[in-house]
C-alpha cells in the first residue's frame, strides 16, 4: 500500500474518515526543508489553497496514512488531481521510527496570496486534531488571512 502524507485540512482524522475509509491513520512525522504555504487565489476558490514548497529552514507536519488503491481514486477525485489542481509527488517524511518515502499532493499554481479566514480556522482546527505540536498550530493561527474574522 502506498503511504499519503496528509497536511492542511487533511490532517483532521475525522475528515480523512470520510475522505479515505478503507486507509488506516499509520504514524505523524515531518517533511523536513518544506515550508507550508499559499497559492491559487485565482482558481474562484474563497481565498489561497494550503500548499507546500521546498524550504530549507522549514518543516512541515505531517500525518502518515496507509493508504488502500480504492481510498487513493477517491482521494485524487476530491482534490481534483484529474483537473490538473493538484500534483502528486514523492517525498521524504521524518518520523520517530526513521525516514520513508510517501506521496504527497502539491498545488498545480503559483504561490501567494492568502487564505480566507474560514479555511485558516479549518486548516488550525484540523492541525489540532491531528496532533500538531502546539507551537505549530499557534503559527498556523497567527498567519495573515483575507477577512475580518480570525480562526
Amino acid at each position: 500500500m502506498a503511504i499519503y502524507a496528509a497536511y492542511g485540512t487533511n490532517l483532521d482524522p475525522h475528515r480523512m474518515a470520510g475522505r479515505a475509509p478503507l486507509s488506516p491513520l499509520a504514524d505523524t512525522g515531518w517533511l523536513m526543508g518544506w515550508r507550508l504555504t499559499f497559492g491559487g487565489e485565482d482558481l474562484g476558490i474563497d481565498g489561497a489553497l494550503a500548499t507546500i514548497v521546498e524550504h530549507p529552514d522549514s518543516s512541515v507536519f505531517v500525518a502518515l496514512y496507509e493508504l488502500h488503491p480504492h481510498d487513493e481514486s477517491r482521494l485524487d477525485a476530491w482534490e481534483g488531481v484529474d483537473l490538473g489542481l493538484w500534483r502528486k509527488i514523492r517525498v521524504r517524511v521524518d518520523t520517530l521510527a526513521g525516514h520513508l518515502l510517501a506521496w504527497v499532493y502539491v498545488l498545480d499554481d503559483y504561490e501567494g496570496g492568502l487564505p480566507s479566514a474560514q479555511y485558516l480556522g479549518l486548516l488550525t482546527d484540523a492541525a489540532q486534531a491531528g496532533g500538531a505540536p502546539s507551537d505549530y498550530v499557534q503559527r498556523l493561527r497567527e498567519h495573515p488571512c483575507s477577512g475580518t474574522s480570525r480562526p
